[in-house]
């Protein structure tokens, strides 16, 4: 069982990580512009940096959980990849963010259209596996004869 799902467990480990170094990175700011806890505000320099980590901390339980529906689902590979995109734009959200707010556009937009993409194939895999098993519909096998 743990092979099957082995490149989506590696992007989840590796999603984590990352959410670590944004975390390391508040707490950097936080010495930096002297804002200690539980302080959330000071220099708008740390605000930004704080605030990128908060917002990718918001949209991780989303991103988790639909990379591995489009996973366990669709495809692994499909979803390992997509994920590995994900985490690529959650980057340049948090570093464009933390220099300028106006940065933060392009990874936020990759980074919501790489979860819109996840949900799509995660849905599709799910009511595929639906229709199979309570109606005995393959989907894919119906397609593959075209």
């Amino acid at each position: 069982m743990a092979g099957s799902s082995i490149l989506v467990a590696a992007v989840s480990v590796l999603s984590a990580c990352q959410q670590s170094y944004f975390a390391l990175q508040v707490g950097k700011a936080r010495f930096k512009y002297k804002v200690m806890p539980p302080a959330v505000s000071g220099s708008p320099d740390f605000e930004r940096v704080f605030r990128a980590q908060q917002n990718c901390v918001e949209f991780y339980p989303i991103f988790i959980i639909t990379l591995w529906m489009a996973g366990w689902y669709f495809n692994q590979v499909f979803a390992a990849c997509l994920g590995l995109v994900y985490i690529y734009a959650r980057h340049l959200y948090f570093w464009g963010y933390s220099e300028a707010a106006k940065k933060r556009v392009t990874g936020f937009y990759l980074s919501l259209g790489t979860l819109a993409s996840l949900t799509l194939l995660g849905t599709l895999g799910i009511a595929n596996s639906f229709l199979d098993e309570y109606l005995d519909l393959d989907i894919v096998k119906k397609l593959k004869h075209f």
